[in-house]
């Protein structure tokens, strides 16, 4: 009569642990960037400076950039403003911010020679470009 008192609350625990996991860990909502406050306010050439020759890590932050975007770049489903300071062997280095999809159409107008504010989730530095994903566009 022990052991199966033993088993039950064991497995009772098992199911417990395992609801637990998939609420609070598995099945956690996703940060609203859009919402944000921004970790770093900066302009676009400083934070390409930055992780270009100081390795200064702002991954896993969320930055608030302004700068004179050189490009928009449109592929499928996705759309990406793109700020150049370098011509790189592979072609242009800079920064590249992955616009979240209520942007895109607001991007695609962008005056190329305005300054334009963006905020978005740096996910790091590949060597040529700083990445930032889930960007909105700032209006001042």
């Amino acid at each position: 009569m022990n052991w199966k008192k033993i088993t039950g609350i064991l497995i009772l625990v098992g199911i417990l642990g395992a609801a637990y996991v998939w609420f609070f860990v598995y099945n956690k909502p996703h940060r609203d960037y859009e919402a944000a406050k921004p970790d770093f306010v900066l302009t676009a050439s400083s934070c390409y400076n930055y992780f270009a020759t100081h390795k200064k890590d702002y991954t896993g932050k969320v930055l608030q950039i302004k700068g004179i975007a050189q490009k928009v770049e449109t592929d499928d489903s996705l759309v990406v403003i793109v700020f150049v300071f370098n011509q790189g062997m592979f072609g242009d280095e800079g920064i590249r911010c992955t616009l979240l999809p209520k942007y895109h159409k607001q991007a695609k107008t962008l005056n190329l020679k305005k300054p334009v504010t963006v905020k978005g989730y740096c996910t790091g530095f590949n060597d040529t470009d700083v990445i930032l994903e889930n960007c909105s566009i700032i209006e001042k």
